[in-house]
């Protein structure tokens, strides 16, 4: 292992959630590598949400908190651009090891990956809504 490799897997911390035996792989990526990412950058998620929608969805703050949601959820599902961008900051902390296990199956993991981003971000929505005072 390189030191890139050691320097990033000590500076994620710990895995989050249970890893056992029975853990399929997916879900062993998720808990060891996934979660301790998305937790590290989720000051870098929200400021990149904010910016988005400051550039993209500037009715954001007068809406509905349901529509709010809405918007988190249909801005990373359909926005491209976006979603790659979120996938950049994530895929960046990966290891080499942990990139070679991440593209045989890139397609399942990146649904993993968006869906608990977005998840993330919908549980912080009350650091969105401050911002409407401001």
């Amino acid at each position: 292992m390189n030191l890139r490799d050691v320097f990033l897997k000590e500076f994620r911390g710990q895995t989050i959630g249970t890893v056992s035996s029975q853990s399929s792989s997916d879900e062993s990526f998720q808990n060891e590598v996934l979660r301790p990412i998305l937790k590290l950058q989720n000051e870098l998620f929200i400021a990149s949400f904010q910016n988005y929608i400051s550039k993209y969805k500037s009715d954001f703050y007068s809406q509905t908190t349901e529509k709010k949601l809405a918007v988190i959820e249909n801005s990373i599902q359909k926005d491209i651009k976006y979603r790659n961008a979120l996938k950049g900051m994530i895929i960046g902390l990966f290891s080499v090891d942990e990139y070679s296990l991440y593209i045989k199956n890139s397609s399942g993991l990146n649904k993993r990956m968006m869906t608990m981003l977005i998840e993330r971000l919908k549980s912080q929505i009350q650091l969105f809504e401050i911002q409407s005072s401001e």
